[in-house]
C-alpha cells in the first residue's frame, strides 16, 4: 500500500496563506490611507475593490479545502 501525498492541498493552503497576508496588507494600506485627508478616494475605492476580491477568492479557496461530507 502506497501512501499518496495530495499536493494539490499543499499548494492550496500556500495560496491561501499569500492571499491572507495580501488583505492584511490592503487592509493596512487602507487603514493608513484613509487616515490622510489629502489621499484621492478614487485610488481607497479602487483598493478596496481589490481587498474584497481577495476576501472572495480567500472563501472560495476555504470552501474547496473542506472535505465534503456524505449524509
Amino acid at each position: 500500500m502506497t501512501d499518496k501525498i495530495d499536493t494539490e492541498s499543499f499548494k492550496k493552503f500556500k495560496r491561501l496563506r499569500e492571499l491572507r497576508v495580501n488583505h492584511r496588507d490592503l487592509d493596512f494600506l487602507i487603514d493608513s490611507l484613509t487616515d490622510d485627508p489629502v489621499v484621492d478616494q478614487l485610488r481607497i475605492r479602487r483598493l478596496k475593490k481589490r481587498r474584497l476580491v481577495l476576501k472572495d477568492m480567500i472563501s472560495r479557496l476555504e470552501s474547496e479545502l473542506i472535505p465534503d461530507m456524505d449524509a
